[in-house]
């Protein structure tokens, strides 16, 4: 391929391509002057089709039929000897049974000089021929050519435009400039017009705004400052509360003592305690020494803390072991029973692959002079299966299986011919379901190329 070509123009080299790889084996392509008809055709004969006998003719009006026949005769054969008085298709066939050949590509350039008898000879050739013959013209306008398939060139989108400029010229203006942006509207996407640009012509000198004004620095700086005013308070708050919480806490005494009512009162040796004191609290009773009787000595009254609590706690284990006795009888009498969950999902069966249709051996195997009739070519096996199983040909059909452009392509063809005329006859008695998808004929060995495109 040549060093550059824009997206668009890529694709439609690789749609003509696929326009003749489904058999329509003359394409024509039109343009309005400017837009690279030429570019393009000189991408795709240098891109497309290696293995091809390649010819690549420039038309003008000032040559005439027998030279432009020359030429293109020459380039597909090798030292052919032409024939002056016969007519082009006259002189392919005769060189062909001199000189067999695989396949051809004729790639005219300004066809709108060919003369009317020059374009019949090309339309019949294009249908009738015995190889593969791809041909491709270029003009501005129509041609007198009914069964041919029309391509039109489109101008150059915006982007585009700027991108192809953009390869000659390094230092562009920016897209304000209004110079810079009526040059674009007037050329309109023509090659020719766009590389005409003219870069030391003067061109406005705008000067591009700072997008983000002070206004919104001065916004964002406000807003930082009162975020970390805002944290600040928060974490002081925080702080003073956490310190008041740890404060209450320590300040709880454990509160240790009981009623005196539940204390009995030790009588003295004088006089009893009146009933009056009984609901002092044991903070207030004054440690009086008791008087033993049994004893001389005389010994303080201490309360036993250590023992008043391990009371306490044993009361409360003992009415939380009353509540649970009081809770198991309750519970035992719906007993939960577990019973395993079956699971209903069962292991699906593995699919099963689908069963390869193609028939690449049969075709290796057959003659390489031999053709053979193309019916349908898709890039799914599920569409080619379908296709053969509607028309009730599995007894007849042929798969064989290639790789174009990088995808996978199944084609399916019918039968294996020794001559062309039973190739002819054959395409002649299929029924118009079939005869709707144009089959056309293809060389066995041609079949054999696009097989061996699989191990590429």
């Amino acid at each position: 391929m040549q060093a550059q070509i824009l997206p668009s123009r890529a694709a439609l080299v690789d749609r003509i391509a696929l326009q003749f790889e489904y058999g329509q084996n003359l394409i024509v392509l039109l343009g309005t002057s400017g837009l690279g008809k030429s570019y393009m055709l000189e991408t795709f004969i240098t891109d497309k089709y290696n293995s091809f006998n390649k010819a690549f003719v420039q038309v003008s009006a000032s040559v005439n039929d027998v030279s432009l026949m020359s030429d293109i005769l020459e380039q597909s054969f090798n030292s052919p000897l032409i024939d002056h008085d016969l007519s082009l298709s006259e002189n392919f066939y005769q060189l062909l049974e001199q000189q067999p050949c695989e396949a051809c590509l004729w790639v005219l350039d300004n066809a709108r000089h060919l003369s009317e008898e020059l374009l019949q000879e090309l339309e019949l050739l294009a249908k009738n021929s015995p190889i593969t013959l791809y041909i491709m013209l270029a003009s501005q306008s129509k041609l007198a050519i009914n069964n041919a398939v029309e391509i039109y060139l489109e101008p150059l989108s915006s982007r585009e435009s700027k991108q192809l400029m953009s390869w000659y010229f390094p230092n562009l203006p920016y897209d304000e400039d209004p110079v810079f942006s009526a040059f674009l509207n007037e050329a309109k996407g023509n090659p020719s017009l766009l590389l005409a640009w003219q870069p030391t012509e003067h061109v406005a000198d705008i000067v591009k705004k700072d997008t983000v004004s002070w206004r919104i620095h001065l916004i964002s700086l406000l807003i930082i400052i009162m975020l970390l005013i805002i944290g600040l308070l928060y974490k002081n708050d925080m702080t003073q509360w956490w310190q008041t919480y740890y404060q209450n806490q320590q300040s709880q005494d454990i509160d240790t003592a009981i009623p005196a009512s539940k204390i009995t009162a030790i009588p003295r040796a004088d006089k009893e305690v009146s009933n009056d004191n009984a609901d002092i609290s044991k903070a207030d009773l004054p440690l009086e020494p008791v008087s033993d009787k049994s004893q001389g000595s005389e010994a303080p009254h201490k309360n036993d803390v250590p023992a008043i609590m391990q009371s306490l706690t044993r009361q409360a284990q003992q009415s939380a072991q009353s509540e649970q006795s009081e809770a198991l009888p309750q519970s035992s009498n719906t007993p939960e029973t577990i019973e395993p969950i079956e699971s209903d999902d069962k292991e699906s069966p593995q699919s099963k692959t689908s069963n390869n249709v193609s028939d690449n051996a049969w075709y290796l195997a057959q003659p390489d002079n031999n053709t053979t009739v193309q019916l349908l070519a898709v890039t799914q096996e599920k569409i080619i299966r379908e296709f053969i199983i509607q028309h009730s040909l599995s007894q007849r059909a042929r798969v064989y299986k290639t790789k174009r452009n990088n995808k996978v392509w199944w084609v399916a063809t019918l039968g294996s011919y020794v001559s062309l005329a039973d190739a002819k006859s054959a395409l002649s008695a299929l029924p118009s379901t079939l005869r709707k998808n144009k089959p056309f004929y293809k060389k066995i060995s041609k079949i054999k190329q696009e097989i061996a495109r699989l191990d590429q």
